[in-house]
């Protein structure tokens, strides 16, 4: 900024020039007063001299400025599109072996199984009747209802039944293996003048509180089956063969 002072301060000391079409000379002692030869100028007045034309000249260059501080950042633009998928990769290394992991819980495994006979024999009343046994060989975890003749499930999965019975002489047998209310199996034999041993089997998938049970028919169809006290004729047996729980 001085030097812009300087400069308008020098201007300002220099003589304005001479109005146009009017002609200003100073004369000096050393001067030739004749205008150069061919210049088609007209010779100044006797005792004058020409005035250089003065122009006032400003450098801009020391106008500059020291540089300004960073202004604050701009506002993020939007995303551009998304450009397309690089090529796939090398495939990487092997990594290192990881260490073994804690030994899990040991498997559980459940039971469920009974077996079961009856030594007094059985004739066919008015109504249906469910078969009660009065022998037990095998009753895991009480599962099997001595009082009402009926296993009850309690571990659920997939089981085997079975079912043996003596007929009576020149009587018919009539009995069906149940799944709660449902018949599932029928063991049937005609009457005879010989009585024979009949078996009936299958297996069935069960949910806690299925039953399963051993039903003779009712009296419209004259039917018993037969057993004593000295040989066991009637037996019914049942064990799980796979949990629902258990691993594949």
């Amino acid at each position: 900024m001085l030097g812009v002072l300087t400069l308008l301060s020098l201007s300002s000391l220099v003589a304005p020039g001479p109005p146009k079409g009017r002609l200003v000379l100073c004369r000096h002692c050393c001067d030739d007063l004749e205008p150069a030869e061919g210049s088609g100028a007209p010779p100044p007045p006797a005792g004058f001299n020409l005035v250089p034309e003065v122009h006032t000249y400003i450098n801009m260059t020391i106008l500059k400025g020291d540089k300004g501080e960073r202004g604050d950042r701009g506002t993020p633009g939007k995303a551009g599109q998304e450009g397309p998928s690089g090529s796939r990769g090398l495939t990487g290394s092997k990594g290192s072996k990881g260490q073994a992991g804690h030994p899990g819980d040991p498997c559980k495994v459940q039971y469920s199984a009974f077996s079961v006979g009856r030594r007094k024999s059985l004739h066919s009343l008015e109504s249906y009747q469910a078969l009660v046994f009065d022998t037990v060989f095998v009753n895991l975890d009480d599962h099997f209802n001595m009082f009402d003749g009926k296993f009850l499930c309690r571990v659920p999965g997939i089981y085997f039944f079975n079912v043996n019975i003596h007929t009576w002489n020149f009587k018919e047998t009539y009995l069906h293996i149940m799944h709660n209310d449902t018949e599932q199996a029928i063991v049937y034999a005609q009457p005879g003048d010989r009585s024979i041993m009949q078996s009936q089997s299958l297996m069935l998938q069960l949910e806690p509180k299925d039953e399963v049970w051993i039903r003779l028919y009712k009296r419209e169809r004259e039917n018993a089956i037969y057993s004593d006290d000295v040989d066991l004729y009637i037996t019914f047996n049942g064990y799980l063969i796979k949990g629902s729980q258990e691993g594949n």
